[in-house]
């Protein structure tokens, strides 16, 4: 054979043993890389399964405590209704978390005085109204109870904005006050709960109602703590008499 062909031939052998060597290098590195890649996806796949289970059992969870939180206090406002029952003319709204005392609580005009009457069957309904608080588990969801005093629409502002504030006092002072005869008055326990729970807001031409002796009145707001809220703990605030009435 010619010189010549034997050295194309070897050229020809050398080049492909030198291509061949170097296939499986680059063919497994890709390999390599593409089983890496696709670790990393089923790694992130389960990853965001794992967390996206998570996000909705907690979502689960959370929407079974508003259910009974909502089950709870829906069953405290049934018992409201319950002791408003007792006094005809006292209305508890659901709705508004709201207990209106309707005739029950008219005020004269430019007065914040209740009459004996009025008094008493105040301290009576919220005697009951503690009672519930007490006993039903919707109780421990009660964050206060705002009085909310309010006028009618004759007048200046802030004149009404006053009288509306001390009628929200009067029944403060009414449910504190010592008893003038042997009428029903709450207990010391009931009024440290009434100091506790209670809140006095006044407020003049809002919410005013289509006739002036219905604006003059009194209403007591509900308001529940939310999940995430707790109640303060009120242990190391000094807790002084309840004195007199001074309006």
């Amino acid at each position: 054979m010619p010189a010549c062909l034997m050295l194309n031939k070897l050229l020809i052998l050398g080049r492909r043993n030198q291509e061949e060597g170097e296939k499986p290098f680059w063919i497994s590195f890709a390999d390599l890389m593409t089983a890496l890649m696709v670790m990393f996806l089923l790694v992130m796949n389960v990853a965001l399964l794992s967390v996206t289970e998570d996000a909705s059992k907690a979502d689960e969870s959370r929407m079974k405590l508003q259910e009974e939180r909502a089950q709870k206090i829906d069953g405290l406002l049934v018992n409201l209704e319950k002791a408003a029952a007792k006094q005809p003319g006292i209305v508890v709204d659901k709705s508004r978390m709201m207990v209106d005392f309707g005739e029950r609580a008219r005020f004269d005009t430019n007065s914040s005085a209740l009459s004996r009457d009025q008094v008493l069957y105040l301290n009576e309904f919220v005697s009951d109204m503690l009672a519930s608080v007490k006993s039903t588990p919707g109780g421990k969801w009660l964050k206060r109870v705002v009085v909310e005093g309010y006028a009618d629409q004759r007048g200046d502002y802030l004149l009404n904005l006053n009288l509306s504030l001390q009628r929200s006092e009067r029944v403060l002072c009414a449910l504190l006050s010592p008893p003038s005869g042997k009428e029903h008055m709450l207990t010391n326990e009931e009024k440290e709960m009434v100091r506790d729970y209670f809140l006095v807001g006044g407020y003049s031409y809002n919410s005013a109602k289509k006739s002036l002796e219905e604006s003059r009145r009194i209403e007591l707001r509900l308001e529940f703590f939310g999940l995430d809220e707790k109640r303060p703990s009120m242990s190391d605030i000094p807790r002084g008499e309840f004195g007199t009435c001074r309006i």
